[in-house]
């Protein structure tokens, strides 16, 4: 009976979880470059009932009774980096990313990455982002990567992402990707760290435009029903248990 509570709390505990991705999720419908997130559930191990019950010759031997489950547990929590689609937005400093790729921004000298390219031209004349991380470049005149600045000049952008300042090319984007993108972790504001990033190849860099959040309401939404479901299911099974608990210890053998 204790068992079977304890397997019932832990359904409750990985759908609140899973609700708690989901409202996340909806909640960045409106995000730039946003990627939709997924968690994984999984269930504890089998463990094998066992008693020695059953006798044979007048002794007591071990009686093998099969597996039970444990309930549920959460595994990990996925991105689906699929792209979004494309919006026009006639803004000189807005980029968007078909392919494969990442911008590099910087942030206390450490290196993160973003498909957010909803950029502007901070107070010091850098390329910034709307947390005010500056973006990454290479120097076409010393082949050096550091952080884009465009001062007062005219910002134009071709679709290989050389950036030219008043018509005089000056900077290539630092467009990174990974070997696995799963070992990419959010860090919040729409940032990802990762290690031994590398050029990114096939990659068309759309000036004027943003990409927009892969987050397919009807789905989430379909999912938040299911996940409500579920946990109602959960809830009654521990609403039962416990009044059969409490059957058990104040009826079942008392005294009349």
């Amino acid at each position: 009976m204790i068992r079977a509570l304890y397997t019932a709390v832990s359904g409750l505990i990985s759908q609140e979880a899973k609700q708690d991705v989901i409202t996340n999720n909806l909640a960045n419908i409106n995000t730039t470059g946003f990627k939709s997130n997924n968690l994984v559930i999984k269930k504890f191990d089998d463990v094998l009932l066992q008693n020695y019950d059953k006798k044979v010759n007048g002794k007591n031997v071990k009686n093998t009774l099969g597996s039970i489950s444990l309930g549920s547990q959460i595994d990990e929590v996925t991105t689906d980096f699929s792209e979004g689609q494309m919006q026009s937005t006639n803004i000189d400093t807005d980029f968007a990313i078909s392919g494969s790729g990442f911008f590099t921004v910087t942030r206390n000298n450490q290196d993160y990455y973003t498909r957010d390219g909803h950029f502007h031209i901070d107070n010091q004349g850098y390329l910034a982002d709307d947390s005010g991380d500056r973006v990454k470049g290479t120097n076409v005149n010393t082949n050096k990567g550091e952080n884009i600045f465009i001062g007062s000049g005219k910002l134009s952008c071709d679709d290989s992402g050389l950036i030219a300042i008043d018509g005089k090319p000056s900077y290539n984007l630092n467009i990174a990707t990974f070997d696995n993108l799963k070992s990419l972790q959010k860090i919040g504001d729409n940032l990802y760290s990762g290690t031994n990033p590398k050029a990114a190849t096939g990659i068309t860099i759309t000036q004027k435009s943003l990409e927009q959040s892969n987050v397919d309401v009807m789905t989430e939404m379909v999912n938040m029903m299911s996940v409500m479901r579920t946990y109602e299911t959960n809830q009654k099974i521990v609403q039962y248990l416990d009044q059969t608990l409490s059957k058990t210890v104040n009826e079942v053998g008392a005294v009349r």
